[in-house]
């Protein structure tokens, strides 16, 4: 099964309606540097308070808000050598992330109200992954579909009086029945909801319960912005299922599963 490849990771609206309640304050997130490992996106252009990670090699005069650049090399670190820590601009969660990275908090962008807003983009300005909190969803599952779950793994720094959420990287559809039809049909995020059953699963929704209401920290595979050496001619899903084996989602898996509260 072919896929057009989306220009920006979206949200299906089919299966969920978020009405994005939060807003961010007027301060930057702040970094600090870590060598301990851890476990959907738009392009936009950097705001003034453009946060840019710590790289490796030895550091200019820091801005306000932005990382050292301590390395934090571990003996079994995986592909990115040098991590630093992320903390959102409400206080309230902190990620790991490699330092080559950068995040962007927008203050602003989001309706006031509280909460956080991060994306997440690589070292050539591709966004990756998304943070956001104080959000109101709601999901209805109108069709089902063949799924495959690539990888899944429980977050328990992230339980709130229940079962722990789910850092999940997954598929809809497959050759014989497509999944949503103008919406990428494999995700990789952070998800509360049970993992599905039997041979046909709802439309992918990544949503965890955080105080006051959800969040989200993940974004649908798009060949535009998760490269994937190699697999061009190959199918969408097929193209997805490779990506799995980049050191890049293996970063991404650590970031995102390192996701805890702050403090």
């Amino acid at each position: 099964m072919h896929r057009p490849a989306s220009s920006a990771a979206v949200i299906p609206a089919i299966v969920v309606s978020a009405l994005l309640l939060a807003g961010c304050g007027p301060q930057p997130g702040t970094t600090t540097p870590t060598g301990s490992p851890g476990g959907p996106a738009t392009s936009a252009t950097a705001p003034p308070n453009d946060l840019r990670a710590a790289t490796s090699l030895p550091a200019s005069p820091e801005a306000p808000g932005s990382a050292s650049s301590s390395p934090g090399a571990t003996t079994d670190a995986p592909p990115s050598e040098y991590w630093t820590s992320f903390t959102t601009a409400d206080g309230q969660l902190t990620f790991d992330l490699p330092s080559a990275w950068r995040v962007r908090d927008p203050a602003g962008d989001l309706p006031e109200g509280g909460g956080a807003f991060a994306e997440v983009t690589n070292q050539g300005g591709k966004p990756l992954a998304t943070l956001r909190t104080n959000m109101a969803t709601g999901s209805t599952c109108l069709e089902r579909y063949p799924y495959s779950v690539l990888e899944a793994h429980e977050l328990p720094a992230l339980a709130q009086n229940g079962p722990a959420p789910r850092f999940v990287f997954e598929t809809r559809g497959n050759d014989t029945t497509p999944g949503p039809a103008n919406t990428p049909a494999a995700a990789y995020g952070i998800a509360s909801v049970p993992p599905p059953t039997g041979d046909s699963a709802c439309a992918i929704f990544h949503f965890f319960t955080w105080p006051p209401t959800a969040a989200m920290f993940g974004a649908f595979y798009n060949p535009e912005n998760n490269v994937t050496p190699g697999a061009g001619s190959l199918p969408y899903l097929e193209q997805a299922k490779k990506y799995a084996e980049t050191d890049e989602y293996q970063d991404i898996k650590r970031m995102i599963t390192s996701l805890r509260p702050a403090g």
